[in-house]
C-alpha cells in the first residue's frame, strides 16, 4: 500500500538494531499503531535478527489494518544484512528506492 509521506509518522531506526533494541522498537511500534508509517532505516550501522522479527511482525500487522508502513530509506549495512539472512524487503521499499 502507497503511503502519503506528509500524512505518514516517520520512524529513524537506531543504529544498532540488536536484541536490547527489539524490546524499544517494539513499544515504539505499538505506539504508532492504526497510522501510516514511513520508516528511515538510512543510519542503520547492524541489524539483529530480533528486529527483523519486529519489523515484519509490524508489516503483517499493518497490512491486516490496512495502514501503510514502508521504508523509505535504508542503509547499505541494512539492504545488505537483509540479504545475508534473506528476508527480501521490496515489498515493504518505497517505490522510488527499489532496485
Amino acid at each position: 500500500m502507497a503511503v502519503n509521506n506528509k500524512s505518514a509518522e516517520t520512524l529513524k531506526l537506531a543504529k544498532v538494531l540488536d536484541l536490547n533494541e527489539a524490546s524499544n522498537l517494539h513499544g515504539t511500534l505499538i505506539s504508532l499503531r492504526g497510522k501510516d508509517v514511513a520508516i528511515d532505516a538510512s543510519g542503520v550501522e547492524r541489524v539483529g535478527v530480533q528486529c527483523v522479527q519486529v519489523l515484519l511482525a509490524a508489516a503483517n500487522a499493518w497490512e491486516r489494518d490496512s495502514k501503510s508502513l514502508v521504508i523509505d530509506k535504508v542503509s547499505d549495512a541494512f539492504r545488505k544484512t537483509m540479504q545475508l539472512i534473506g528476508i527480501n524487503i521490496d515489498h515493504l521499499l518505497a517505490k522510488e528506492i527499489r532496485q
